[in-house]
């Protein structure tokens, strides 16, 4: 289907996947998941650990086979164009995935004669991503000496070599410092300036927002909300009502009666078990004067009421009914699959 870029034209879609399932025994790594990713933008899949995001990028990378459903990148059917695919494709997955023993300049170099670049081509790309990723001086060195950021440069520079139309990143900017991090979000930014669709995975809400033109929110295998980041947080509400009891214990009890009560305009409570509160996205005062009114006849000794505009985390809190860091075990088992 033709989408509408951001200047107006058509853009087509670079990634369409339809009903996509992968299972390992009874554990449902993806449960039909639906995807559209348009041409030169960055698609945020965010979720928890184990909500399928590694294993949605591995079978669209054509690392791992599907057990249902279509999906083709860049115009190639993931099972039916498995060779041709890879050639537009590159990936960054959470580990620096370099030869330590190999310098700098002979990792890329050794990628780009197995994309069939002669041997001066091979060598000019090279030194092209060693100077545009900061790495020209250290170029003869053996990765393994690089710090942890130049390592991270060095993958990013090796998934671009041949020129992907597109760009799989799995959660690039796992356990990098913040000024390292920056970095990387500034080189993703210029490779979609150059019209690189780019699909990243992250936990990190502050990332999401960062990079992110549209969002999808995956947890348990489903997707379980998708648009642009600010169409996600007016779907949970204007503003959220923080509501913390004096006993945490009656913090899931209110959630319960508030969501039972069906407050007009108000969406479904959640529970920040981090902070003993209950979390109401609501949309104006009157919504916020019904649900005070309904704290107050609850019974519950309330130790604070506070309204706060609704943060990337409340709106995957409210959607999720949990915070992005929870471990799973869905995704653990493909990593697993993946190194044997």
């Amino acid at each position: 289907m033709t989408r509408i870029d951001n200047h107006g034209g058509p853009a087509e879609a670079a990634i369409t996947v339809r009903g996509l399932v992968k299972h390992y025994g009874e554990t449902r790594a993806l449960d039909g998941v639906d995807l559209d990713v348009r041409e030169g933008t960055v698609m945020g899949v965010l979720g928890p650990n184990g909500a399928g995001k590694t294993t949605l990028v591995r079978i669209l990378a054509t690392l791992l086979a599907p057990d249902g459903g279509e999906a083709t990148v860049a115009g190639r059917d993931v099972r039916r164009q498995p060779r041709a695919l890879r050639r537009a494709i590159g990936l960054t997955g959470q580990y620096a995935s370099v030869d330590e023993k190999l310098a700098g300049r002979e990792n890329l170099y050794i990628i780009g004669r197995l994309l069939d670049l002669s041997r001066k081509a091979a060598r000019a790309r090279a030194d092209e991503l060693l100077e545009r990723f900061s790495l020209t001086e250290a170029a003869t060195r053996p990765a393994g000496t690089y710090s942890g950021g130049m390592r991270r440069r060095l993958d990013l520079a090796a998934s671009l070599v041949g020129h992907p139309e597109v760009l799989f990143l799995d959660e690039p900017t796992t356990g990098l410092d913040p000024r390292t991090r920056n970095e990387v979000w500034e080189e993703v930014q210029r490779m979609v300036g150059d019209g690189v669709t780019v699909l990243l995975t992250t936990q990190y809400m502050e990332e999401a927002e960062q990079l992110a033109s549209e969002l999808t929110v995956v947890d348990r295998g489903k997707v379980v909300a998708g648009g642009g980041i600010e169409d996600l947080k007016a779907r949970v509400g204007g503003r959220t009502l923080r509501i913390r009891p004096v006993e945490p214990e009656r913090v899931r009890p209110l959630a319960d009666r508030l969501d039972t009560l069906g407050i007009t305009g108000i969406a479904r409570c959640a529970v920040d078990a981090e902070r003993d509160s209950v979390l109401v996205p609501i949309l104006g005062d009157e919504q916020l004067t019904a649900v005070v009114a309904a704290v107050g006849d609850s019974g519950v000794t309330v130790a604070s009421i506070t309204t706060e505009l609704p943060s990337l985390d409340e709106v995957f809190l409210s959607l999720t009914g949990h915070r992005a860091g929870r471990e799973e075990a869905a995704d653990s088992v493909v990593r697993q699959e993946v190194a044997v």
